[in-house]
């Protein structure tokens, strides 16, 4: 079954659903059209500018949090997305970039450093300060037991080659600068950046 409508017919449907969806947007919607509105999910929320951890493109990113801000409180992230203002990306982000709050939230990330012991096969928990003195322990044995002064003609060089860093791409310009800066002076050559790699 067919139904007919004719072109003056058409415009006569057409205004009146305009006129319809007119009066709903003034306020003469019912009550449980009225009450499906929403606030925005990102009204006070605290928003954060950061890079985005997975590759050597350096993405940026807006992360929006939410919480008291009370002491020892912590924000909740409830939302990422691509920032506009960001010279690099422009608000654009990769499917891995755009799933950010699901690497966030995951149960499985590693939120504290661990160590493995030599001949064991158990990670376990350790603080901040004891995993930042003994790769400090670690570093400084090392040097101190592979350090090259000068050459076998006695010419001065400066040079540690048992050991080498790798620095992590979603860093900025400035810090690239300075953990070059640091690894050099120490007498490292084997530096290289994860964005070359």
């Amino acid at each position: 079954m067919t139904i007919q409508v004719t072109r003056r017919g058409f415009f006569k449907l057409g205004a009146a659903g305009l006129a319809t969806s007119s009066m709903a947007m003034m306020g003469f919607a019912p009550e449980a059209a009225a009450s499906s509105i929403r606030p925005f999910k990102l009204t006070h929320t605290k928003e954060t500018r950061n890079i985005c951890t997975y590759c050597s493109v350096g993405c940026g990113v807006l992360i929006y949090s939410r919480g008291d801000e009370a002491k020892n409180a912590h924000q909740q992230i409830i939302h990422i997305e691509g920032d506009p203002d960001h010279p690099v990306s422009r608000g654009a982000l990769c499917p891995k970039g755009a799933g950010l709050l699901d690497y966030v939230k995951s149960p499985s990330r590693l939120k504290f450093p661990e160590v493995r012991e030599p001949g064991t096969n158990e990670w376990k928990r350790i603080s901040w300060e004891e995993a930042n003195e003994r790769i400090a322990r670690h570093i400084k044995a090392d040097r101190d037991e592979n350090f090259v002064a000068t050459d076998s003609e006695g010419r001065t060089v400066n040079r540690w080659t048992t050991t080498g860093f790798l620095a992590a791409s979603a860093s900025s310009n400035e810090a690239g600068y300075l953990t070059h800066k640091f690894v050099t002076s120490l007498g490292m050559l084997a530096f290289d950046n994860q964005a070359r790699v």
